[in-house]
């Protein structure tokens, strides 16, 4: 196994952890800043008003979304058990 192996494994690992990770950031991050425009504009600062919207909004992206990400969880580590023999010799 070389470097460049190594550095293309890594390489797409974290390709796929940021593939899997961005809808639920991106999710979190728009719900954080409207409930927080929200508490803004009412001048309400209950700290359940900004945790309850997000994780029902990161439930919704795991419903919607978590077919694929497992689709592609899968698929890497398909790929990755299948060059195992190449990598080795």
């Amino acid at each position: 196994m070389t470097d460049a192996q190594v550095l293309d494994i890594m390489t797409q690992a974290m390709l796929l952890a940021t593939k899997l990770a961005g809808p639920l950031l991106i999710t979190a991050l728009v719900v954080g800043v409207m409930v927080s425009l929200l508490q803004t504009v009412t001048q309400i600062q209950e700290m359940t008003l900004s945790f309850v919207p997000k994780v029902i909004g990161l439930a919704v992206v795991l419903i919607v979304a978590g077919n694929w990400m497992l689709r592609e969880a899968v698929v890497f580590a398909e790929r990755l058990w299948a060059s195992i023999p190449t990598l080795v010799g």
